[in-house]
C-alpha cells in the first residue's frame, strides 16, 4: 500500500443506524487517533455512540468493502452481505436511479435500520406524506383562489343580475290567479267560474284545452269525460254538440272533501272566451302533444291580438317546443325538465351567467304536498317529496333572483291563507288558487295594513 493514497472509513452506531465517514490520505496507523478525534471533538453529538468495528483502511475504498463482514451484522436477514449488490440495485431503480448509481452498503444499512423499526416506519411515513403534500400543493395553490373567486362572482351576480342580463319587461303582474277559473268557488272552467273571478279582480285566469272531433278548442281540464261529466268518453271522441253537461257539483281537487257548485254546467270553446274577456291574462296549458290543438290555440291568440297576455304552459319540453314554434310571441313557463335544469344551476353557482328565455316560474309551493296535494298514493314518498322539494325549491334568494330579471315566479294551488302567507314571504309575484274571494280578501287586508304603516 505504500504510494498509494489511503482513504479511512469510520463507522459507528448511533440511536440504531449504522454510520460512516469516509476520510481520504490518512495514513495507516493513525486511524484510531483520527476516529478519535472526529468522533468526540468534531461530531460530539455522536459521542455517545457505539462504534461497530473501529476504523478500517484502504486503498480507494476496496479493503474498507472487504473489510465489511467484520462489522456486526445488518439488523434484518434480507440485507445479507451477499444481497448487497441486487438490494442495492433494486432499491436504486425504485428511486429513480440508474444501477450504477446504486446505493453504498452503509446507505442501505441506514434504509434497512429505518424501514424495521418503529421510529424509522413513523419517519417513513412523514417523509411519504411530505411528499403527496407537496405534490398537490401546486394544484391548491391555483385551485383554491380560482374557487374562492368563482363563489363570491356567482355570488355577486346572483344578488345583481342586472349587471349581465337585460331583464325582461312584464306586460302584466299576476297577484291573484283562478285555478281553472276559480274551481273551488264555481264549476271549473264555465264561463260562470270566470265571471266570478273577474267580479273579484283576478289578474291572471289558468286554465286548460282539449281539442273535439270537429276541430272545436274547449276549455277543458281532462281529456277523458268520466270525472267531470260522468260519461267515459274523451273529448276528442265527440263533436262540440255531443260534450255532455258537467256534474251538479264537482270535488276540488287541491281541496280534497270539498265541493263546488253552480248553475252553468255547459264546457265553453276558447273562442268564447276570448271575445268575452279579449285582455285578461290567460294562462294555456296544453297536456298532450296535439299538433292541431298548439296550431289552432296559436291561431286564435293571433286572432284576438293576445299575444303578450297570454302564457304557454305544459309540463313536457317536446310539448313546449312545439308551442313556441307554432306562435314564438307568446310569452312561455318553464317545464318540469327545465324547471330541474333551473335548480341545478342555482346550486352550481351559474345561474347568474346563464341567459333564461322562460318569463314564468309557475310551480307548487312544497307545503302544500301531504296536505292538500298529494303527487304519490304512497304516503311515505309523499312525506318525502314534501321534505325535499321544501328544502330545494323555497330559497328565497333564488325567487329574488328570477324576479330581477323579470322572471315572475307563481305558486299555485295554494287555498289556505297561511300558504298565501309563506308565498309571498318567499318573494312570489303571484299566486293560482281555487278560491279568488279568499285571496282577494287576503291582498286587500294586507295592502291596507301597508298603506296604515
Amino acid at each position: 500500500m505504500q504510494g498509494h493514497p489511503t482513504h479511512t472509513l469510520i463507522f459507528w452506531k448511533w440511536q440504531g443506524v449504522v454510520c460512516f465517514i469516509p476520510w481520504p490520505h490518512t495514513p495507516v496507523g493513525r486511524g484510531k487517533a483520527v476516529a478519535d478525534l472526529v468522533l468526540k471533538d468534531l461530531i460530539p453529538q455522536c459521542g455517545q455512540g457505539q462504534r461497530g468495528a473501529g476504523v478500517y483502511e484502504g486503498s480507494g475504498g476496496v479493503r474498507a468493502r472487504a473489510a465489511w463482514p467484520l462489522l456486526p451484522p445488518p439488523p434484518h436477514p434480507q440485507l445479507s452481505p451477499a444481497a448487497w449488490p441486487q438490494a442495492s440495485s433494486r432499491l436504486g431503480r425504485s428511486q429513480g436511479r440508474g444501477i450504477s448509481q446504486g446505493w453504498s452498503q452503509p446507505v442501505l444499512a441506514r434504509q434497512s435500520e429505518r424501514q424495521h423499526s418503529p421510529s424509522g416506519t413513523a419517519e417513513l411515513a412523514a417523509a411519504r406524506a411530505w411528499r403527496g403534500s407537496v405534490a398537490m400543493s401546486p394544484l391548491l395553490y391555483y385551485a383554491l383562489p380560482a374557487l374562492g373567486s368563482y363563489v363570491m362572482l356567482s355570488i355577486f351576480f346572483l344578488r345583481r343580475p342586472r349587471l349581465l342580463h337585460t331583464p325582461w319587461v312584464p306586460a302584466f303582474y299576476p297577484r291573484l290567479g283562478a285555478h281553472r277559473g276559480g274551481s273551488g268557488e264555481r264549476l271549473e272552467n264555465t264561463m260562470e267560474a270566470m265571471e266570478n273571478s273577474m267580479a273579484q279582480r283576478a289578474d291572471l285566469l289558468e286554465l286548460d284545452c282539449q281539442l273535439t272531433r270537429d276541430g272545436v278548442v274547449v276549455v277543458s281540464h281532462d281529456e277523458n269525460l268520466s270525472r267531470q261529466s260522468g260519461m267515459n268518453r274523451d273529448v276528442g271522441s265527440l263533436d262540440f254538440e255531443e260534450l255532455p253537461l258537467y256534474k251538479e257539483e264537482l270535488e276540488v281537487y287541491f281541496s280534497p272533501g270539498r265541493f263546488a257548485h253552480g248553475s252553468d254546467r255547459h264546457m265553453m270553446r276558447l273562442e268564447d272566451l276570448f271575445r268575452r274577456f279579449p285582455r285578461m291574462p290567460m294562462s294555456v296549458e296544453v297536456k298532450g302533444e296535439n299538433d292541431e290543438l298548439i296550431h289552432k290555440i296559436a291561431g286564435l291568440v293571433r286572432r284576438f291580438d293576445r299575444s303578450e297576455i297570454t302564457i304557454w304552459a305544459s309540463e313536457k319540453s317536446s310539448i313546449m317546443k312545439k308551442c313556441k314554434a307554432a306562435n314564438p310571441e307568446m310569452p312561455f313557463s318553464f317545464t318540469t325538465s327545465r324547471g330541474f335544469w333551473l335548480l341545478l344551476l342555482y346550486y352550481l353557482g351559474l345561474l347568474p351567467f346563464i341567459p333564461i328565455p322562460e318569463r314564468f316560474f309557475i310551480c307548487f309551493l312544497p307545503t302544500i304536498i301531504n296536505r292538500t296535494y298529494f303527487p304519490f298514493s304512497c304516503p311515505g314518498l309523499n312525506h318525502l317529496a314534501a321534505v325535499v322539494s321544501k328544502w330545494f325549491i323555497m330559497r328565497k334568494s333564488l325567487i329574488q333572483h328570477l324576479e330581477r330579471r323579470g322572471v315572475q315566479v307563481i305558486f299555485w294551488c295554494l287555498n289556505e291563507e297561511s300558504d298565501f302567507e309563506v308565498a309571498f314571504r318567499l318573494g312570489a309575484t303571484g299566486i293560482i288558487t281555487d278560491y279568488p274571494t279568499a285571496l282577494r280578501r287576503y291582498l286587500d287586508t294586507q295592502g291596507a295594513a301597508a298603506r296604515a304603516s
